[in-house]
């Protein structure tokens, strides 16, 4: 189903900067969503990877160093879950710090390179639709609450979903 897993080149950048200006890749614009239209957003996006990992070549890669659609689409079910996870701390605790995760080794240990398309596709469509229905019940203040990731980088609920939304959009557009 899957090719072996080449050397994938770990991603350590620090993707905030997308919070202030567009993304030149995909175009995403962080400043010019509604956040209360981020749970929509989120089973949009879900219900796209769902034609992405139909495809009978969802498991192979383009090339030795960049994952397959499939892959993608196991990471974006995994962000689903940690940023549901992150932001039920941000709803319930003061001012939350975050553990690191490291996604490669996540991809790795969970050898996402062999996982079934048709798992992930149910997976990552409850996942989403998990994160949306928490986004959903957002409101007033607590757009306002605070978290911060390991490395101290602070985000509201607000900043946090504005954040989040470029992650699942960006993928896509790395498998299209």
């Amino acid at each position: 189903m899957t090719e072996a897993a080449g050397a994938i080149v770990p991603d350590d950048k620090d993707w905030t900067w997308v919070l202030e200006r567009p993304c030149p890749e995909c175009g995403f614009d962080a400043r010019s969503i509604d956040v209360t239209e981020v749970g929509d957003l989120t089973r949009a996006n879900a219900s796209a990877w769902q034609r992405v990992l139909a495809a009978p070549d969802a498991g192979h890669r383009p090339s030795p160093d960049r994952w397959s659609p499939l892959e993608y689409a196991c990471h974006v079910r995994d962000v689903f879950r940690l940023f549901g996870e992150r932001l039920d701390l941000m709803l319930t605790q003061d001012g939350p710090h975050y553990a690191n995760w490291d996604q490669d080794a996540t991809a790795i240990e969970d050898d996402y390179a062999s996982q079934s398309p048709v798992a992930v596709a149910v997976e990552l469509t409850r996942a989403g639709a998990t994160l949306a229905d928490r986004f959903d019940a957002v409101e007033g203040d607590q757009w306002k609450r605070t978290g911060y990731r390991s490395d101290g980088a602070e985000f509201t609920v607000d900043t946090f979903a504005r954040y989040f939304m470029h992650d699942p959009v960006h993928h896509l557009w790395d498998v299209r």
